[in-house]
């Protein structure tokens, strides 16, 4: 291949665009996390997130999540191209204040879980989970 002004632009064009591309992603959790907590801290606490170390498959991966005073719990997947996974709402007279579900990840990323407690605070788990076969179309 000749290396010539118009395949140096478009290499460099190219670069430039795969570059940016995590930093999307990252602002889209960040956005997703911000628009759910309205902007408030986020701690650690009564949360608790379960998920696979290792998925053979990340069409359908399972995780769990609970909190014994969680109001609502919003799970994020954040290296999918649309990071806000499900959000579950929880009533004042729920028995049990989990969730399990499967989830489509589209590669090796971070799954995280953000509670909104009672008392109006918010709280944080995250797990790493290593996806084998990708799946949103890897």
């Amino acid at each position: 291949m000749e290396l010539t002004r118009r395949n140096a632009i478009l290499m460099g064009a190219g670069a430039f665009l795969a570059a940016g591309m995590p930093f999307r992603a990252s602002a889209a959790t960040e956005d997703a996390i911000t628009a759910f907590t309205g902007g408030a801290d986020v701690g650690a606490g009564d949360i608790n997130l379960t998920a696979p170390e290792i998925a053979e498959n990340g069409n359908t991966v399972p995780i769990e999540v609970s909190s014994v005073t969680a109001v609502e719990i919003m799970v994020l997947a954040t290296g999918n191209p649309t990071p806000s996974v499900a959000t579950f709402k929880f009533g004042k007279l729920a028995a049990s204040r989990s969730a399990s579900t499967r989830i489509r990840l589209a590669g090796t990323q971070d799954v995280v879980a953000i509670a909104k407690l009672e008392d109006g605070s918010f709280v944080q788990a995250s797990s790493t989970v290593k996806v084998t076969i990708g799946g949103c179309g890897g």
